[in-house]
């Protein structure tokens, strides 16, 4: 239970930390909604990423986009 206890206490750091660091880039001029979706982007398989895309265009055409 102590270990559970330990590793959410660190993982409420690092969250604190992650939020300094989006902090400090949005101070410096930087979107922090479109670096979140890169850093989404970036976890993601180049296959995933093309097949977004490609649904995406579909989706866009689809509704005039």
């Amino acid at each position: 239970m102590a270990r559970i206890e330990r590793l959410e206490e660190e993982k409420a750091n690092i969250a604190n930390d992650i939020g300094e660091v989006y902090s400090e880039a949005k101070s410096s001029g930087f979107d922090v909604k479109i670096l979140r979706k890169l850093i989404a982007m970036r976890k993601k398989s180049k296959q995933a990423l093309a097949e977004e895309d490609e649904f995406l265009s579909v989706y866009r055409a689809a509704v005039g986009l």
